[in-house]
């Protein structure tokens, strides 16, 4: 039986803050591979719901992973539609983020999203220059969102965890 438990926010940001500059030998480094960001992002996502979700989002090794463990597109897909297993996110306003949400960037507006990020701490007002972040590929913690070149942001709120009873 899967209930619906909630996320665990802190958990997530200490991952991110932790393993920003670092790699986590558990997992594969995919800067080689197009970039690490997502894969470290699904890190993070992990750490604070606890649950993969086996066969729709999950890593046990570089080449038994789900796409959506280091896909941007795939991530997003995943986290909207989920309602099994692991983490489940709603797209939302700039407003409604919160520590441990995800933000993924558009760079050059083509409606392609090739960059995610961890919400590390928000500022007040609540603007882009507020919203600090932690990201692999080029490694940050607490990097204004603002500092990033991109187009388009779409955010994702994890609204709660999917864990099996």
């Amino acid at each position: 039986m899967v209930i619906t438990v909630p996320y665990d926010r802190l958990k997530a940001v200490d991952y991110a803050a932790r393993w920003a500059y670092l790699r986590n030998p558990d997992f594969y480094n995919f800067n080689d591979l197009g970039g690490d960001c997502t894969n470290f992002i699904s890190q993070c996502l992990f750490a604070g719901s606890g649950e993969m979700n086996y066969p729709a989002w999950y890593y046990y090794s570089l080449n038994d992973r789900s796409p959506s463990w280091t896909g941007v597109e795939f991530l997003y897909d995943f986290l909207i539609k989920n309602k099994g297993l692991g983490p489940r996110g709603e797209e939302c306003n700039i407003e409604d983020l919160r520590r441990g949400d995800v933000i993924q960037l558009d760079s050059d507006g083509d409606g392609r999203f090739t960059h995610s990020l961890m919400v590390t701490n928000i500022n007040f007002p609540i603007a882009p220059y507020n919203i600090l972040i932690a990201a692999h590929t080029v490694d940050s913690l607490n990097r204004p969102l603002d500092s990033y070149a991109f187009r388009k942001a779409r955010f994702i709120h994890i609204k709660n965890v999917g864990k099996e009873v």
